[in-house]
């Protein structure tokens, strides 16, 4: 429905995670019984996941320990791991930077250019620790860089940046193809991220088998003050998932929509399967695992942005392990540990058996569902309070 804002100008509600809640059915099943499983052409995985391409959240050693727990890792290979052989001594050292300074020392430690070997290096080390070789690449540098991750053995490539469109337009140069690109290339292509049905119908005709939505949820992204746009993701996921039906009237290709940004509990993960999404991409839950790099910080690809960054360094706490936080057990009320066991609970108890059943799930605007009946949690700190 369009609403206006003025006399010139009229414009769409959209709905962010915090303004929707998933309705309960008519049937409920146990939960053993549920499947979380999920497609992205040729692998089948056992969790709808992926974990964020942020330098502070995967390394090469949790991105191999995600994909053993069933997900997959993926590594930005525009980061600090390709830049440097040895980036623990980076870590603490941004860690210990005063945050009014974190942006512009950030900026700093990345103007060491990104070197071919350690491209090759790290997606071996990922190859040899027996799980899926995700990488992620800017378009800028896509083309550049793509050959060394292929001949490492690269599994899955995701081309990411703030926002992307399959229209790129270009007085200075020659803009990149994505359509001609991905049809060349050996292996599935994620394109990301996005936030329109028009931009997802568009990506999705380019041959990906995924695409991102999501234009700045995320904790350490700024894009929505630093540029103004974004799309709150409830109603952005809506829109993708009505971009992949018509894709899939169109050509009988199904391509999945991925969830990048916004959630923070396993109550957000379920509610983005329910508007739409086939498996979500999440980067701050991780970083506060033991065994993220960041030493509880993170930040976004755009953070270092040269000229106009687009994020900041997030400090989180350590809550548990990767396993614990995906997988549980949880020892905390919040909603922060067991994600997926608490997606599993959420389909158990609305009665859908696997994910693109979840999908159909009824959803309500709930401006409420954070504070009604929450007093005592608010003012005591506890719970979702």
């Amino acid at each position: 429905m369009e609403i206006e804002i003025g006399k010139g100008k009229e414009g769409r509600r959209a709905y962010g995670l915090d303004d929707i809640a998933i309705v309960p059915s008519r049937r409920t099943r146990d939960p053993e019984d549920i499947d979380l499983s999920w497609e992205l052409d040729p692998f089948k995985l056992q969790l709808p996941m992926l974990g964020s391409a942020m330098d502070g959240v995967i390394d090469v050693r949790t991105a191999i320990e995600i994909g053993k727990l069933g997900g997959i890792g993926v590594l930005n290979l525009e980061g600090l791991q390709t830049r440097y052989k040895d980036c623990a001594p980076l870590f603490k050292k941004i860690a210990s930077f005063p945050k009014e300074e974190a942006t512009r020392k950030l900026q700093e430690i990345y103007k060491e250019p990104v070197k071919p070997e350690l491209i090759k290096q790290r997606i071996k080390e990922i190859k040899a620790g027996g799980v899926i070789a995700a990488a992620s690449l800017t378009p800028q540098r896509v083309e550049s860089y793509v050959g060394y991750a292929l001949d490492a053995g690269l599994d899955l490539l995701v081309i990411q940046g703030t926002v992307i469109s399959a229209e790129h337009v270009s007085s200075t140069k020659e803009p990149l193809n994505l359509k001609k690109f991905i049809a060349e290339l050996s292996v599935p292509v994620i394109v990301g991220g996005c936030a329109s049905y028009s931009t997802s119908l568009h990506l999705m005709r380019t041959g990906a088998v995924g695409v991102l939505v999501g234009v700045g949820p995320g904790a350490a992204c700024t894009t929505r003050g630093v540029l103004g746009i974004g799309v709150p993701q409830a109603t952005a996921l809506a829109d993708a998932a009505a971009a992949r039906a018509r894709h899939l009237e169109e050509t009988g290709k199904y391509v999945n929509v991925i969830a990048d940004g916004g959630m923070r509990t396993g109550g957000d993960i379920a509610k983005t399967i329910a508007c739409g999404a086939d498996a979500v991409m999440i980067g701050s839950p991780l970083a506060r695992a033991k065994e993220a790099p960041g030493l509880s910080y993170h930040w976004g690809m755009a953070t270092f942005h040269p000229e106009l960054p687009r994020g900041t360094r997030i400090k989180t706490d350590t809550i548990g392990t990767l396993r614990e936080i995906l997988l549980g057990p949880a020892h905390e009320n919040d909603g922060t540990l067991n994600l997926f066991g608490a997606l599993r609970m959420s389909m158990a108890t609305c009665g859908y058996e696997t994910i693109r059943d979840f999908q159909k799930a009824e959803v309500m605007i709930a401006p409420a569902l954070q504070t009604e009946g929450k007093f005592l949690q608010q003012i005591q700190k506890v719970g979702m309070g």
